[in-house]
């Protein structure tokens, strides 16, 4: 049916109509040259074989739906995080657009970076031309008070040199030459996101902390890690730092930045770690980070300087927030104050509350490594089972971290850990090991509907839901958050086997 101004449907309602329905047959029947509908019916049943899943095991030479992005994300999200910042990544158009357009629908905020805007005539003779005429634009136009440099596939593959790149420009004149423009290498075709991140943040720190000695004061560094849920968990966790009296720096503050109010002012700049306390940082008793796998190298660079270094996985749940806490109260020389005593005594008394639903549940979680060995970690507690652990940006060390996590507990019996395996894998593994759950991304939502696991949304992108980002998932307050999805997904799931009139409704129960 035509549209109309008087009655105008939704894609999703508009496609479902005869005209449309009947064209998609056509399309199917003369085009499209498939196979007949019962040869792709017996095929599908195969793949959720066993026979398959060995099969699908062997696989070297392909990777279907990896659980990861490539490092040059990671890096734009890190420099969001410092005041007045503007990520310039050196490469084409077309690939800061999907950064741009990855973070911004997971956050529902604009996400400002540019590019070099690289095409043929770049990758034969080199960048420099577009580096120096590029910041030049970038600074006039966007007044930013640092600009972080980053790389794509096409520069890395030709062996352009940032850092002569940036001396040249600052030469011709581009930027003035105190200006800051730290940089990074992040080829995309290694690695992943969260390498990107490390290497960013490490090249910032860099740029302030080269060529000065580490002279020791009582504060704290902290480093998020990449995470998509950066907007609660960083205001929780100056939250919890602030009811501790402890003095911190956040490095990487993209909490302002990823939710600015909608009040007739524009901010492509907002919040983040001011340029000053950055450079001070070099000068905290120690630094801490919150995903080891996000800041490997920025926590060797760290410990070169003079600080003592730590790194966690992601503190959520119970014993994971008690040893990040005591660590800072270590460090900072402070008690743990009541209020996150009574905090950490509600998480524990609503997980008691709920057993009866939650133990002996079945999970597959999958995400980056530090997220994945948390939701583990949480799932132990609760009395649940992480049947599949799988990190596609995991190694052989996280691996072995996860296994002797899995060791710790009853619960972990008999669950596997993939590193390096992607979400092809993983529907292999819910057709042949089921599981109740699966927490991961929105990604999960194909699998969602392929193999009949109910998915909890708990990780980076979430594109299909919205605002989830806002509200922590880690400290004590986050546990109670991530406690309360698991158990509403539950219970939806038992009311929809519980639903048809008078053949299962007597378990569709009000009181639960």
């Amino acid at each position: 049916m035509p549209q109309s101004a008087e009655t105008v449907l939704d894609y999703a309602r508009l496609f479902r109509e005869p005209e449309y329905q009947e064209m998609f047959a056509r399309k199917k029947a003369e085009f499209e040259c498939g196979h007949p509908d019962q040869k792709v019916v017996q095929i599908g049943e195969w793949t959720k074989s066993w026979e398959y899943r060995e099969k699908n095991l062997a696989r070297q030479a392909l990777s279907i739906n990896p659980v990861k992005a490539c490092q040059p994300l990671g890096a734009v999200f890190a420099a969001a995080g410092f005041e007045g910042t503007l990520s310039f990544v050196h490469g084409s158009q077309g690939c800061v657009a999907y950064y741009r357009s990855h973070l911004s629908r997971h956050f529902k905020e604009p996400c400002s970076a540019v590019s070099s805007s690289m095409t043929e005539d770049a990758a034969v003779f080199g960048g420099l031309n577009n580096m120096i005429d590029g910041l030049a634009n970038a600074y006039a136009l966007y007044a930013p008070k640092m600009i972080a440099v980053s790389t794509t596939c096409m520069a890395e593959v030709i062996g352009d040199d940032l850092q002569a790149f940036i001396t040249n420009a600052k030469v011709k004149g581009s930027v003035p030459q105190d200006f800051d423009v730290p940089y990074a290498h992040t080829p995309a075709f290694v690695g992943s996101h969260v390498d990107g991140y490390d290497v960013m943040v490490k090249g910032i720190l860099e740029n302030f902390w080269k060529d000065r000695e580490h002279v020791h004061t009582d504060r704290i560094n902290i480093i998020p890690g990449f995470d998509g849920f950066c907007v609660g968990n960083i205001r929780e966790l100056k939250r919890m730092l602030g009811l501790m009296g402890v003095k911190a720096t956040v490095l990487a503050d993209t909490s302002d930045q990823f939710d600015t109010p909608s009040d007739g002012e524009f901010r492509m700049f907002a919040g983040g770690t001011k340029l000053e306390d950055v450079r001070a940082a070099l000068n905290a008793k120690a630094t801490l980070s919150l995903q080891e796998y996000c800041t490997r190298k920025t926590l060797e660079y760290v410990e070169g300087k003079g600080q003592q270094v730590k790194a966690f996985h992601y503190p959520l749940g119970v014993s994971a927030t008690d040893e990040f806490l005591m660590e800072v109260a270590r460090l900072a020389g402070k008690g743990i104050p009541e209020q996150l005593r009574l905090e950490r005594g509600r998480l524990v008394d609503a997980i008691a509350d709920s057993q009866s639903y939650l133990h002996g549940k079945r999970y597959a979680i999958f995400g980056d490594p530090d997220f994945v060995y948390a939701m583990a970690r949480f799932v132990l507690e609760t009395g649940g089972e992480p049947v599949h652990c799988l990190a596609t940006n995991g190694n052989k060390a996280w691996e072995e971290q996860m296994h002797t996590l899995l060791a710790s507990s009853p619960y972990g019996k008999g669950c596997n850990v993939w590193a390096g395996k992607d979400l092809w894998h993983l529907r292999s593994f819910l057709f042949t090991e089921k599981v109740d759950l699966m927490i991961g991304s929105s990604y999960g939502k194909y699998l969602e509907r392929d193999t009949g696991t109910p998915l909890i949304r708990l990780t980076f992108p979430i594109f299909d839901r919205h605002h989830h980002h806002r509200f922590p998932i880690m400290g004590y307050q986050g546990g109670l958050s991530v406690l309360v999805k698991i158990l509403d997904r539950i219970f939806e799931t038992l009311d929809a086997e519980s639903s048809e009139t008078g053949t299962t409704d007597y378990a569709f129960d009000l009181t639960r």
